[in-house]
């Protein structure tokens, strides 16, 4: 069992920067691929980044590459998520998650197996 926690929301201008961290519980870390997705009202759940277990691999979506950046650290148990040059369409609730399958198919939700409660990032104009 693996219990995530985000922190690091909050409210930004355009072209502010936040950074998010989520915390993780237990031992196991470092077994786990981790994911940021991003939901905003009336749209689905996106997965914005998400980082390999050993951290040697990294995936973007389309629209954040350049602006975001995902990193873990796996001695502190905890997976990051740096946002600069934030833009409106960015608003969103972010959750991170957790994922113990196999790197090639975690586009999805379902290839989660720990999700966290979510983060408020609002990015007023």
């Amino acid at each position: 069992q693996v219990q995530l926690v985000e922190s690091g929301g909050g409210l930004v201008q355009a072209g502010g920067s936040l950074r998010l961290s989520c915390a993780a519980s237990g031992h196991t870390f470092s077994y786990y691929h981790m994911g940021w997705f991003r939901q905003a009202p009336g749209k689905e759940r996106e997965l914005v980044a998400a980082i390999r277990a050993s951290g040697g691999s990294t995936y973007y979506t389309d629209s954040v590459k350049g602006r975001f950046t995902i990193s873990r650290d796996n001695a502190k148990y905890s997976v990051y998520l740096q946002m600069n040059n934030l833009k409106p369409e960015d608003a969103a609730v972010y959750y991170c998650a957790a994922s113990a399958k196999s790197w090639s198919g975690l586009l999805t939700t379902k290839a989660y197996d720990y999700w966290g409660r979510g983060t408020q990032v609002t990015v007023s104009s």
